[in-house]
């Protein structure tokens, strides 16, 4: 009888429910909690009546926190009452949701640790649980969470959007975010035109679209066309991220065609492509030799340093700054150098936006970033529905918890 007074106590179980029995199983090392409830009127929760006991149902079970090292289950036939209006209806216990099968305080621990490792495999492990069990409990937190958001009053003055591929070959999909906030407001799958569409439309209401008065964006046509046609009010903005990533790509290829005439070149990739202020002693010396060879690739560089440079031009010089690195970038003579700067002239609007614009893009390389560490930590995302979760639960700014 101490036994079943003590888990009665520790569960925190409402008047009238009480632990009948406490049964374990020490070959398997774990214990179940036959739970009761003895009273013969219980409430309708969702209107408040008091309504007579009809019958019970079939026993239900639920995983809870392990009780020292033995794996803990609850069981219970629920009460189910008879409404004045004729419906038989199963109460719902204190410790656990309609169609759960693990008590609050379970999933409360498994969101913790989910938090802690960004795994669910090596969540499921030290939970003494199955992956799914896991995976449900991420899907079921971030529904719940995207329920409680109460988003219809803000108004998103500066939005990001922006692509990320999640599983081998062109499979992508379209994030939305808040730079404010720090926040992704939703995903959609693809990065069409129709996919951009239903994201913004379901995430925005039509009086916040015509607020957005800035939307950081790469140069993905399907994402500028959409701009265009439902964000009126919203000058665009091409992400300094990608501006300079653009650039950063044009230095390797050149590096990679000279590397097999100049053997000066070899391993000088991170001395490139790193910003001057974070290379290491070593990648200096060697920078700094191919500066003085007088390489192409010396020159690219120096073509990308002179464009960041260009970042918080005032809007008066922007577009005449812009025009002489222009002009001062051809004049080098190097074709992948002039095919990222015939890409800035086609979107010669949003790349003046980058230079003027005090918008940061901090906050959009943070969350790359963060969203490139789940992929490598999760193994990859086979499923559009598990990665949006992924994204959502670490990175949504959500609510996540039963209670």
């Amino acid at each position: 009888m101490f036994t079943e007074g003590l888990f009665t106590k520790l569960l925190q179980l409402e008047d009238g429910w009480f632990v009948e029995s406490v049964e374990t199983d020490f070959k398997q090392e774990e214990i179940y909690i036959q739970i009761e409830c003895v009273l013969e009127e219980l409430e309708d929760a969702e209107t408040g009546e008091l309504c007579r006991v009809y019958d019970h149902a079939p026993v239900r079970e639920w995983r809870h926190l392990d009780t020292m090292q033995y794996r803990t289950f609850l069981r219970c036939k629920l009460p189910r009452i008879l409404t004045s209006s004729g419906k038989v209806k199963t109460v719902q216990p204190n410790w656990a949701s309609d169609y759960g099968r693990n008590t609050y305080l379970f999933e409360t621990a498994v969101i913790d640790l989910l938090k802690a490792s960004k795994n669910q495999t090596k969540t499921a492990q030290l939970m003494r649980c199955g992956f799914n069990v896991v995976n449900s409990i991420m899907h079921r937190s971030v529904e719940r969470g995207m329920d409680r958001r109460s988003y219809d009053q803000i108004v998103f003055d500066h939005l990001s959007i922006d692509e990320k591929s999640f599983k081998k070959g062109h499979n992508y999909v379209t994030v939305l975010s808040h730079p404010d906030s720090g926040c992704v407001i939703d995903v959609e799958e693809d990065r069409t035109k129709e996919a951009c569409k239903k994201l913004l439309n379901k995430s925005l209401t039509e009086k916040q679209l015509e607020g957005v008065s800035a939307i950081t964006m790469d140069m993905w046509q399907a994402y500028l066309q959409t701009a265009q046609e439902i964000l009126p009010n919203a000058a665009i903005v091409h992400d300094r991220f990608h501006l300079v990533k653009y650039l950063n790509e044009a230095i390797d290829k050149v590096r990679r065609r000279e590397v097999k005439n100049h053997q000066g070149l070899k391993n000088s990739r991170y001395a490139l492509l790193k910003n001057p202020e974070n290379l290491t002693e070593k990648q200096r010396i060697h920078f700094e030799a191919i500066a003085d060879a007088n390489y192409e690739v010396s020159k690219a560089w120096q073509v990308r340093e002179n464009f960041k440079d260009l970042f918080g031009s005032s809007s008066l010089f922007a577009t005449s700054s812009l025009l002489k690195w222009m002009t001062n970038a051809y004049s080098r003579k190097i074709a992948e150098i002039d095919k990222v700067v015939n890409m800035f002239k086609s979107h010669l609007n949003g790349v003046i936006n980058a230079l003027t614009e005090r918008i940061s893009n901090a906050m959009a390389e943070r969350l790359n970033g963060k969203i490139q560490e789940l992929k490598t930590v999760g193994r990859g995302y086979r499923t559009f529905t598990n990665f949006r979760s992924a994204i959502l639960f670490f990175n949504g700014g959500l609510n996540l918890y039963p209670h």
